[in-house]
């Protein structure tokens, strides 16, 4: 079983994950994206499977209590507020250094011009 497989086992009781008969479907590469470094970050030993599924599960519940209609457009973003959250739990980055870096993301996305591709050095804010 491959670790993307295990991975889509782990969090299928929680919410289905979109499959064809190739495997995950992805709406956006973002959302591949953060498939992946899910899939990284568990080889690498930050999280096991079972704490990576209760991290997801809370982030659904979370999002639920908020208002979220849970109608699958909004899960890969559950799964990126996991991914973050235990990457801030487990010390590898602070969660003002995950903030500042999606905030410099966003600055550099808006400051790209139409059809080019977006680079953190196109931040108006960043280091010369």
């Amino acid at each position: 079983m491959s670790a993307a497989d295990a991975l889509l086992d782990a969090v299928c009781g929680i919410t289905p994950v979109a499959r064809d008969a190739d495997g995950p479907v992805f709406r956006e590469p973002w959302e591949a994206e953060a498939f992946a470094m899910a899939v990284a970050l568990n080889e690498a030993g930050l999280f096991t499977w079972s704490e990576w599924a209760e991290a997801l599960s809370q982030e659904i519940r979370r999002a639920q209590a908020a208002g979220d209609p849970d109608l699958g457009d909004s899960y890969y973003h559950h799964w990126l507020a996991a991914l973050e959250r235990l990457v801030a739990e487990k010390g590898v980055a602070a969660p003002e250094a995950l903030a500042e870096r999606c905030a410099a993301w966003d600055r550099a996305a808006r400051a790209t011009p139409h059809g080019r591709p977006i680079l953190l050095e196109n931040d108006p804010l960043a280091p010369a």
